[in-house]
């Protein structure tokens, strides 16, 4: 019989060597649409961290000599109604948004999959009154819902982070329920109760890192939406508020300029909106794809 000593040791793989080539997997299973997606919010990321010190010319700054004039080689995207440079307004206003928005989305997402992974795994009672209040929250029509609360509060951007925050709850509690109670079936969770792993040990350890494409596609799906419904609010006057470069702002305060054929105010920021939100789905979609491919 052959030595066992003479059977060649297993090749030790370096933990960053595993890790490269883990990522590197990942991203060859990737769709296109997620580099886009990627490339474009991180351009914006770009112009929120370093904006003041890229634009050519102070984003508040006044000129009554020059309100409303049209893009040419001076001012690329024309100005505003007190003569604001409206490019430089939509580079440095991208900041409010990129910071009200992940923080609305992430407070939204982390109590969903809190309340979806408690649902999900203790049926009977809990789960069918924690079901019937997710149905009743989620009748409310969601911008009906958000503008009564920042009434009744007052605008400001602490309020509008903590009511999307609770409105998107429910959204993202719903969707964790349903993968949890998939998931609490398999042979997996099985073996972890009868092992003596207590219930909590389970959800976290257990079925949250089974479901986290789940909570990843939820949190980069929101995190549009929010874009959107910020930019939304923003326009109503119930967001962002001046003096603020937000982009919903500006084309609340552009919009009556239209009939007089001063279009670049409102266009150019609502192209702003469009990309950011377009940026979010185009990641959704990719990671959406690479999931399925995997099962």
């Amino acid at each position: 019989m052959m030595d066992l000593l003479e059977f060649p040791a297993p090749r030790h793989v370096p933990l960053v060597s595993r890790i490269k080539r883990e990522v590197g997997r990942a991203l060859r299973g990737l769709a296109p649409s997620v580099a886009i997606g990627s490339l474009i919010l991180l351009f914006w990321i770009a112009c929120a961290l370093f904006g003041d010190r890229l634009v050519p010319y102070d984003p508040y700054a006044e000129d009554f000599l020059a309100m409303l004039a049209p893009p040419d080689a001076t001012h690329w995207f024309g100005t505003d109604q007190l003569g604001r440079d409206v490019f430089s307004r939509i580079v440095v206003g991208s900041r409010d948004i990129l910071l009200v928005a992940p923080l609305a989305t992430l407070g939204g997402v982390a109590g969903g999959t809190v309340i979806g992974l408690l649902l999900g795994y203790f049926d009977g009672l809990v789960d069918a009154i924690g079901a019937r209040l997710l149905d009743t929250l989620m009748a409310f029509p969601f911008i009906v819902l958000v503008t009564m609360t920042l009434v009744a509060l007052g605008p400001s951007n602490l309020t509008v982070i903590l009511v999307i925050a609770i409105a998107y709850t429910p959204l993202v509690a719903r969707t964790v329920r349903a993968a949890v109670r998939e998931q609490r079936e398999r042979d997996y969770v099985s073996a972890a109760r009868l092992g003596g792993e207590g219930a909590f040990a389970i959800m976290v350890l257990e079925i949250l890192p089974n479901i986290r494409e789940t909570i990843l596609i939820e949190l980069v799906t929101r995190l549009g939406y929010a874009f959107f419904s910020i930019a939304t609010l923003s326009f109503l006057g119930l967001g962002i508020q001046p003096p603020s470069a937000d982009w919903g702002l500006a084309v609340a305060e552009g919009y009556g300029f239209l009939t007089g054929g001063k279009w670049w105010v409102v266009v150019f920021n609502s192209a702003a909106i469009v990309s950011l939100v377009m940026a979010t789905n185009l990641i959704a979609q990719g990671i959406g794809a690479f999931e399925n491919a995997e099962r």
